[in-house]
């Protein structure tokens, strides 16, 4: 599995409107925290359905998408960020040590 890089508002729109899961992980590059929980990630992604998109957000480049994104899926801004999207909709958010592939192929497969 690989990342899409997030960069633009266009690609959020697409998130939302698209049919299936999406998966929004929102990563700051000054923060270590942020750096073990995506590593911890990539560890176990394996177990993550192939087909849901992972998108990457470098929130300290694209502070004005992680706002919409907290503003589109009525969620709180918080770094680092998973956010599981099905169709349109939030149906999981999860920060810091909460940060569980496990968890996300479990709601998918749910």
């Amino acid at each position: 599995m690989t990342w899409v890089n997030l960069t633009s508002i266009e690609q959020l729109d697409e998130i939302k409107n698209a049919t299936g899961f999406s998966l929004i992980f929102k990563h700051s590059t000054r923060c270590s925290i942020s750096l073990m929980a995506k590593k911890n990630f990539e560890f176990d992604w394996e177990i993550i359905p192939a087909d849901t998109k992972l998108y990457f957000l470098d929130l300290i480049s694209y502070r004005d998408i992680s706002n919409q994104i907290a503003e589109v899926f009525q969620v709180a801004h918080q770094s680092p960020q998973i956010l599981l999207i099905k169709d349109g909709d939030c149906v999981l958010e999860a920060s810091h040590s909460d940060i569980s592939a496990d968890e996300v192929a479990e709601v998918i497969a749910a």
